[in-house]
């Protein structure tokens, strides 16, 4: 078994679409990056990534390289996805925490958990995606950006 953790941090500005798993959330801003910048799918892709030891999402998918441009994080996840099978790795589960002020996740997280759960080729009941507040502290509480946390164990098939 191999345990990977990953963490990822966008500033909201005003004029993005907010993307959080592959699902676009109804918000008055969205997150700053170079592709969509998904920052649940970004945190969860640097956990499969550092399971196995390959890295991270800047070193196989670089800002500096505009084929990544506006990309869909999910076909970065997708690409992770077939790295993982090819190093004979299967995920048995992912956890992760989304911590923003605002908006609020709840009504969104099925849909968010469908897409990812179908992205990353497992069952509903191997994936937790859980929301928090830091209760209005830190750049987080002051609406400036959005931070997730994620845990994925992976084991050789």
């Amino acid at each position: 078994m191999r345990v990977g953790i990953g963490y990822d941090v966008h500033r909201l500005i005003e004029g993005r679409d907010l993307i959080l798993g592959g699902v676009k959330i109804p918000h008055d801003k969205g997150l700053l990056g170079h592709s969509d910048a998904d920052v649940l799918t970004h945190a969860i892709i640097d956990a499969i990534l550092g399971a196995m030891a390959e890295g991270d999402i800047g070193v196989l998918f670089p800002d500096s390289d505009e084929a990544y441009k506006g990309i869909s994080s999910l076909i970065l996840l997708h690409k992770v996805v077939s790295l993982m099978k090819k190093n004979q790795y299967e995920i048995c589960n992912v956890d992760t925490v989304i911590i923003a002020e605002k908006p609020k996740i709840f009504e969104y997280v099925n849909g968010i958990k469908f897409r990812l759960c179908n992205t990353l080729e497992i069952e509903d009941c191997q994936m937790s995606i859980k929301a928090t507040t830091t209760e209005k502290l830190g750049f987080i509480g002051r609406e400036e950006g959005i931070a997730v946390e994620c845990i994925v164990l992976l084991t050789k098939k």
